[in-house]
């Protein structure tokens, strides 16, 4: 579809990225949908209006450029009310998308799960929810009967929330049956003793890339926008025989509409289960210092520990496309940092010192400890032979006496049991 993609500046609102660079977002966002991109601009507002967001002026220019391009979509980089994007609409007749939409279009384009598949629609109907005064343009077929409370139109509008509500409640019990099936699957590897490491950065920083290099799969890694969306989990051997889980999961984005961050938290709980987390960043980007502040509010935002944070790993990737100078200076510094690692994924520079990273952060310090359990207390005892800590036991009048070697989180997860 020909498109026009318009990000608004408007004058007072904090803003952490450069316009120029958030409008290139956008076009992204709008390629990742493979539409045809016939031009991009910076629309500087001193305001928003609250009819049409636009002043009259600015109206009236858009809508000639929309003819004489003949363009069918308008793609709005910021959040668009409801009442504007019917204004917009019917004064340019042509679709209207705001950047939730656009998000949320891309992720039913991508979604391939049963979960995943779910996620898009609950957050789109909600979406859709909120925007039922959109019906008010197709509503004079509504006009049977006499129609004397709240004119023409009402009683279309209340059908359309309670289906959409009926929807919304089916689709709910629906994932919630999927989520459990997931927390089954999570509780079954844990009781495996192979560590989980999840990939998580922002969009299109080479998470995929990374995963596949690593584990021999074939994920869609591609140079484009939320390429991967739906969680995928491989086994991968360290250079010291030790088996890990590594985890790729959808890619983070500035200002990810809220319906999303909700319907995702589940498919993202595989990062909060994760014992290392390895933040990927494309360091070459030109904001990637903002980016990756919108990762660490999201993880904040999911639940992540503070200590979760801090003992994850930095993967400073695509250097293979920073000048030579640059490029150096980048591994030094990685070079001086245990927790950071400069990598290009695409000829798998840095590969060799990452694996050993996570070596040596899944080496975690083991103390000793006397336990005591009860006759009745097999459970536990089973639990600490199948985790290979039990040094020596001894059996007594009341029950056992175990010596155990542990880390940490062993021992925190024996408290659950």
């Amino acid at each position: 579809m020909r498109s026009l993609v318009l990000h608004p500046d408007i004058s007072g609102r904090s803003k952490r990225r450069l316009p120029e660079n958030a409008l290139a977002e956008a076009v992204s966002l709008a390629h990742a949908l493979d539409l045809e991109i016939l031009g991009a601009d910076i629309v500087r507002l001193p305001k928003a209006h609250a009819g049409l967001l636009f002043g009259s002026g600015k109206i009236d220019e858009i809508q000639r450029r929309i003819e004489a391009d003949e363009i069918g979509l308008v793609l709005i980089d910021g959040p668009v009310t409801p009442i504007q994007q019917r204004n917009l609409e019917r004064k340019w007749k042509v679709k209207v998308l705001d950047r939730t939409g656009l998000i949320l279009e891309i992720f039913g384009d991508r979604a391939r799960t049963r979960e995943g598949v779910l996620q898009v629609d609950l957050a789109a109907l909600q979406y859709q929810r909120s925007r039922l005064v959109r019906s008010w343009t197709h509503l004079e077929r509504q006009r049977g009967g006499l129609s004397f409370v709240g004119g023409a139109g009402e009683t279309q509008i209340e059908a359309d929330r309670r289906a959409i509500d009926d929807a919304i409640v089916r689709l709910k019990r629906q994932l919630a049956k999927v989520v459990k099936t997931r927390s089954l699957h999570r509780a079954a590897r844990k009781k495996v003793p192979y560590p989980i490491v999840a990939l998580v950065g922002y969009t299109n920083a080479g998470k995929s890339t990374i995963f596949n290099h690593l584990t021999g799969a074939e994920v869609l890694a591609k140079d484009m926008l939320f390429a991967t969306l739906d969680p995928t989990m491989r086994a991968i051997m360290l250079p010291n025989g030790r088996e890990v889980i590594l985890s790729d999961t959808v890619g983070f984005i500035s200002d990810l509409p809220t319906q999303l961050v909700a319907a995702f938290r589940a498919t993202l709980e595989e990062v909060l289960d994760a014992d290392l987390i390895l933040h990927v960043r494309d360091i070459t980007h030109p904001e990637t210092e903002e980016q990756a502040a919108d990762v660490h509010e999201i993880l904040s935002a999911l639940g992540i520990s503070d200590r979760a944070e801090e003992t994850a790993l930095e993967v400073w990737n695509k250097i293979d496309l920073a000048p030579a100078e640059e490029a150096e200076a980048l591994r030094n510094t990685a070079i001086r940092s245990p927790r950071i690692f400069a990598t290009s994924a695409v000829d798998q520079q840095g590969f060799p010192e990452l694996l050993a990273g996570i070596e040596a952060a899944l080496a975690a310090p083991v103390h000793e400890m006397e336990l005591h359990l009860g006759f009745a207390e097999g459970r536990k005892r089973a639990w600490l032979f199948d985790e290979g800590v039990v040094e020596a036991e001894d059996q007594n009048e009341t029950g056992f006496s175990l010596s155990v070697r542990w880390t940490d989180l062993q021992a925190a997860r024996f408290a659950k049991l």
